[in-house]
């Protein structure tokens, strides 16, 4: 019999799909990271409570052998997390390997995932994105991230707790500018669903002075692209705005965008010329 990976509902309960009610019917034990939450779950869809495993962060290597005991005797085990798809910075990733290394069928039950629906909503682009999850707490890991991260081209989507959210987004400010733009989503699918805009300068200055609660998704705008420009182009299209009667600030900005160089460097040849 199959593993079978159930993607659970991340605020609201309504979102459950049939199917997973369906395949949570069908289990003969469940895996989750919390009795009392999945109970209620359970409760709620109209699913008569079966066997229940926990499988946290911190036991899913224990529990390794049990789940494929249990495969090996026939039974249907599903997975689930508090919120969620398993497996994405959640419990679920170790269980999989071992299921599959072990030969049994891994099935998905797909459902909301709140790093696509914080994308989706950001107003960054979607087209190329990646997923880092959480940050290294750890200086070492998390200076060399930070690193890779302000180099992303990609919108890049990380989770954060709600009493780490200042930090990660004072540090990334100081990683990738306090220009990069950012959206950080708050509640997703909840009564009181937020979602803030704007650049990271500013995100610093509203965290500051508050701890949201409910987990949150910041949802990073990629690295511009490299300055391929020469100089002398800079400078001739600066000088044509110039001369049209554009202030060097609007000069800049028209020649940052046409040329797709930093709005920095083209301002810093205005100013050159006009002095």
């Amino acid at each position: 019999m199959p593993l079978v990976l159930v993607g659970t509902p991340i605020g609201n309960l309504s979102d459950l799909s049939p199917r997973a009610v369906a395949a949570l019917a069908a289990a003969d034990a469940i895996c989750c990271e919390d009795t009392r939450r999945t109970g209620r779950l359970l409760q709620h869809a109209g699913v008569e409570r079966r066997p229940l495993v926990i499988v946290n962060d911190h036991t899913e290597v224990r529990a390794i052998a049990g789940v494929i005991e249990r495969l090996a005797l026939g039974e249907r085990v599903a997975v689930v997390t508090d919120a969620g798809m398993p497996g994405i910075s959640d419990p679920g990733e170790r269980l999989v390997r071992a299921a599959v290394d072990a030969g049994y069928t891994v099935e998905v039950v797909p459902g909301p995932s709140a790093a696509i629906t914080a994308l989706v909503a950001s107003g960054l682009p979607t087209g190329r994105y990646a997923f880092e999850g959480f940050l290294a707490r750890k200086a070492s890991g998390r200076t060399a991230r930070l690193a890779e991260l302000a180099a992303e081209r990609r919108t890049t989507v990380l989770y954060e707790a709600p009493h780490r959210l200042a930090r990660t987004l004072s540090d990334l400010s100081v990683a990738c500018g306090p220009d990069r733009r950012v959206t950080v989503a708050r509640e997703l699918t909840k009564l009181h669903e937020e979602m803030w805009r704007g650049s990271l300068a500013e995100a610093c200055a509203w965290a500051a002075d508050k701890e949201p609660r409910g987990e949150l998704v910041i949802v990073l705008a990629g690295a511009p692209a490299p300055d391929v420009a020469e100089d002398d182009d800079i400078t001739s299209a600066v000088q044509a705005r110039l001369d049209a009667g554009d202030s060097p600030r609007d000069a800049a900005a028209e020649v940052a965008a046409s040329l797709g160089v930093a709005k920095r460097r083209a301002y810093e040849v205005a100013t050159r010329l006009r002095t």
